[in-house]
């Protein structure tokens, strides 16, 4: 009789980087940017609506969450998928939110806001802000409806911010830290092709021009980026909201509004459950040209930029709760590590049989220097 092989359980608690793709191309890019794909499965729990995907990025383990097949998408639908991830997994550092959005160009701004489809857009405000303004508020007025600004209610991990940041420093070519990470995977496949650039001369750009009272539509012509300089970097407020955005003129009262270099449909949602870094690849303009054929390109991108953000942190050593250490007498430091869950907090076993820890642990958590005993 051919035995059969079990499939493991993995622990929910083993998991510390939550990676919010909601839309499936968004799952893929996501899925290919894994270092390694845990074999095993979740229990699904009383009232789970999800089904997740683990893997680890260096030496991390995170766990990727998307929306069901032919699921409802936007803001709503985001909150809910971001608040089971946080009462499903306790020991969750920070999120990511990755994927696709329209992105803002601005030919006539000082100097020109160059944005293009591939290019790369990361919600960074002032201070701790996400850099979201939540555009789906606001009231008729004489003038007719009138948006009032609604910025983030919650913040990106400092950490997070951090790694960004240590990013950013190499503006503009901070695309040579990630484009590795895309080399890796562009070949590989998804349901519709691969994730390959679908080429600059079709990313074309069309500005709203009044002409004796009328607006119509006209190419701008840009120049064409050296294959060194091909991806860009932007770091500036994101809108979000359930509105799907194909009216170049609203675009740019939108991008005018609240100075905004790009639109998406799930941050707002997300960050009233968890801090999330938002990074999105730019896939149309949010006008009538939009379609998707730079889906693919424009998730790998964003996907290659969040792999780097989780390199930065570097949380290979910051396991919790995956290993128990017998036999141990644990002192503590002033200042020292207490659950404030009461959860049981687990240490690597160190042969030498005396020595120091230093490390960091989730947010719920105070960073330490412990000191072990055996």
């Amino acid at each position: 009789m051919e035995s059969v092989r079990a499939i493991p359980t993995l622990k929910f608690e083993d998991y510390i980087v939550v990676w919010i793709a909601p839309l499936e191309i968004e799952a893929q890019a996501a899925c290919y940017m894994l270092d390694n794909r845990h074999p095993g499965r979740f229990t699904t729990r009383p009232g789970g609506e999800y089904i997740y995907i683990p893997g680890d990025i260096d030496g991390c383990n995170v766990v990727i969450a998307t929306f069901p097949a032919g699921h409802d998408y936007g803001v709503g639908a985001a909150a809910a998928l971001a608040s089971q991830v946080k009462n499903t997994f306790p020991n969750i550092c920070f999120g990511l939110l990755v994927g696709i959005a329209a992105g803002l160009p601005n030919p006539s701004r000082h100097p020109p806001r160059d944005i293009r489809l591939g290019d790369v857009l990361v919600g960074l405000g002032k201070g701790e802000s996400a850099g979201l303004i939540s555009y789906g508020f606001g009231g008729e007025t004489s003038e007719g409806f009138e948006l009032s600004r609604r910025g983030a209610q919650a913040k990106t991990e400092k950490i997070v911010s951090s790694a960004i940041g240590n990013i950013k420093l190499l503006a503009p070519s901070e695309g040579n830290l990630f484009l590795d990470h895309y080399e890796n995977m562009k070949h590989r496949e998804h349901s519709n092709g691969t994730f390959q650039d679908p080429g600059q001369e079709k990313d074309e750009l069309f500005q709203i021009v009044s002409e004796d009272g009328v607006e119509t539509a006209r190419l701008v012509q840009r120049t064409r980026r050296e294959n060194a300089s091909r991806t860009k970097v932007w770091y500036g407020s994101i809108g979000s909201g359930d509105k799907l955005m194909k009216n170049a003129v609203e675009r740019d009262r939108l991008r005018d509004t609240f100075d905004l270099i790009g639109l998406e449909m799930e941050a707002a949602g997300t960050i009233s459950s968890i801090p999330v870094g938002v990074i999105r690849g730019v896939c149309d303009y949010a006008d009538a040209q939009k379609n998707d054929d730079w889906q693919p390109y424009a998730a790998a991108m964003a996907a290659a930029y969040a792999k780097e953000v989780i390199c930065r942190i570097n949380l290979h050593d910051h396991r919790v709760n995956s290993l128990v250490v017998q036999n141990l007498t644990v002192g503590v430091a002033q200042n020292a590590a207490t659950p404030r869950n009461g959860t049981q907090i687990s240490f690597f076993h160190n042969p030498v049989g005396l020595g120091f820890c230093n490390f960091s642990l989730p947010y719920d958590y105070v960073s330490s220097i412990i000191y072990l005993s055996f």
